[in-house]
């Protein structure tokens, strides 16, 4: 009879095998190959021993399902795989991720200093919710600016945060250059990985120390399920700066002195640097109660098996949708990493050559009541507050997620009157330009929204990208190139600042 493989050989595995196989043997009481939903509050301990045990972290066994539980383990441990982490911890969303990724560093009197192009919750958080708990963020003004990495930090820094391809601007963060500041500050790199996702981008192998996620989006896959992962690297020393980090080097006394640095850390009982997933486990996650119920960790688990083939989807469709928006006289700027005009096309090819995801945005001529008039014309799009589905969503952000903002704000924060965004699903292609055909219609038809309509002079019609083969999946590059011949970015050869950079305000606080 043959055994199926341990998860300790899961990182031999392809991608494709991880997705589906890492964590996971057929259940060892009822033989059941899908995964079990463990629907129950609490445990059965088999002795006293074990109790005590688990309660002191000598037993990693579960006890409590706020804590932990059979089913949410096996979505952390697939998650922390595909990321390439020492381990993950699930929680009850992308908002509690980035929450207790940051109050796992440090509370009252620390300083986070982070890129301004956030999602918009993230964004809330540092701005005005953080400092109410005394956590101070800088935002860098222009984040593809490395010296304003470097001028920002403080003796009280903690983290560098940023997202890897951000919402809905798409520029894209260089991860290798702003971790390689971080760890000169001697502080490590978050980042938000929810738009990439790990299959078009792995953060970590670029020196990112925690990688989150809203389960949510990409890896649920289907809009039925909420959550949120945090996925440590392993990596760095929190022992080699007691001062900077407290919390990893003086006693808890709820665990009888336990000290996470030492006890957790790479010279610890587990022989791997643990010390901060586990710390955010067994305090924060303990304390503050942010657990995600087995059924939804159930739900994005089975997203997460078929991740790759739909975000080749997804990338495939959004190429094509980018490169026929681009192609219209209607639209005055497409925001998208994979088109050769952004900015940061030259940056995606470095960090995520198989495709920029499939979250974009456009500028209509005509303003704000062109973008109304598109947005309610479509049919097959969805008119929600979120992304990552494998249905085609869209919102028009000046008149719904930013409306809290001034006109000056919006425009600082990207959103012009005109943008709308997209969250490319995986339908059809020719079924998604057709009903988009339908917006520009109503546009057309909609009273004062022509005014400033015009031709783009840098594009041969004949010639268009629309015409690329229908169901196109070739990527940005080669997908098979070495992260080290990629082409460098960074202050001398990344991105010139743009035009629509974010400043200090706030954000979305939606998806």
């Amino acid at each position: 009879m043959s055994t199926a493989p341990t998860p300790d050989n899961s990182q031999d595995w392809a991608f494709e095998t991880r997705q589906i196989h890492a964590g996971q043997n057929p259940d060892p009481v009822t033989g059941s190959r899908a995964l079990p939903i463990h629907q129950t509050s609490s445990f059965v301990f088999p002795d006293a021993d074990t109790a005590a045990a688990r309660f002191a972290l000598q037993d990693m066994g579960p006890i409590y399902s706020r804590l932990t539980n059979p089913t949410t383990e096996v979505v952390e441990k697939r998650l922390a795989s595909l990321e390439g982490g020492v381990g993950a911890l699930m929680v009850s969303s992308g908002q509690a991720a980035a929450t207790l990724a940051v109050l796992n560093l440090g509370g009252a009197g620390t300083h986070v200093v982070a890129s301004p192009s956030l999602y918009g919750g993230s964004y809330n958080l540092l701005k005005h919710t953080l400092p109410r708990l005394g956590v101070e963020t800088t935002f860098v003004a222009d984040p593809d600016d490395p010296q304003q990495w470097r001028d920002a930090v403080r003796p009280t820094t903690v983290a560098f945060f940023g997202e890897m391809i951000p919402n809905p601007r798409n520029d894209v963060l260089d991860v290798e250059t702003v971790a390689g500041i971080a760890h000169e500050a001697g502080v490590p790199l978050i980042v938000d990985n929810t738009v990439a996702t790990p299959y078009l981008v792995r953060p970590i192998e670029w020196g990112a120390d925690i990688v989150l996620h809203s389960g949510t989006k990409f890896l649920g896959g289907h809009g039925t399920a909420i959550g949120g992962f945090i996925v440590d690297a392993g990596r760095f020393d929190y022992g080699a700066d007691p001062e900077r980090f407290p919390g990893f080097n003086q006693p808890d006394p709820t665990y009888n002195g336990l000290v996470y640095a030492r006890d957790l850390g790479a010279d610890g009982a587990f022989g791997v640097n643990l010390s901060y997933v586990l710390k955010a486990r067994v305090q924060l996650l303990r304390d503050l109660g942010t657990s995600i119920s087995p059924f939804n960790a159930f739900l994005i688990e089975q997203g997460i098996e078929t991740l790759s083939l739909r975000v080749e989807r997804h990338v495939a469709n959004a190429q094509r949708v980018s490169e026929w928006l681009e192609s219209r006289p209607e639209v005055r700027s497409v925001s998208y990493a994979g088109l050769p005009s952004s900015p940061w096309h030259e940056r995606a090819r470095k960090y995520a050559p198989r495709g920029a995801g499939s979250v974009l945005g456009f500028v209509l001529e005509g303003g704000k009541e062109a973008g109304i008039a598109f947005v309610d014309a479509l049919s097959l799009h969805s008119h929600v507050a979120n992304i990552g589905d494998v249905r085609s969503l869209v919102i028009h952000p000046a008149s719904t997620t930013h409306a809290q903002l001034s006109e000056d704000e919006q425009l600082a924060a990207g959103v012009e009157p005109g943008f709308v965004r997209l969250s490319v699903g995986t339908e059809g292609i020719e079924d998604i330009l057709a009903d988009l055909e339908a917006g520009f219609a109503a546009v057309a038809a909609a009273p004062g929204t022509q005014e400033s309509t015009h031709e783009r002079g840098d594009r041969d019609p004949a010639t268009s990208p629309a015409d690329r083969p229908l169901g196109s999946t070739e990527p940005i590059a080669d997908a098979g190139a070495e992260p080290a011949a990629a082409a460098g970015t960074g202050a001398e050869g990344g991105p010139a600042a743009s035009s629509t950079a974010r400043a200090d305000v706030a954000a979305e606080p939606a998806a």
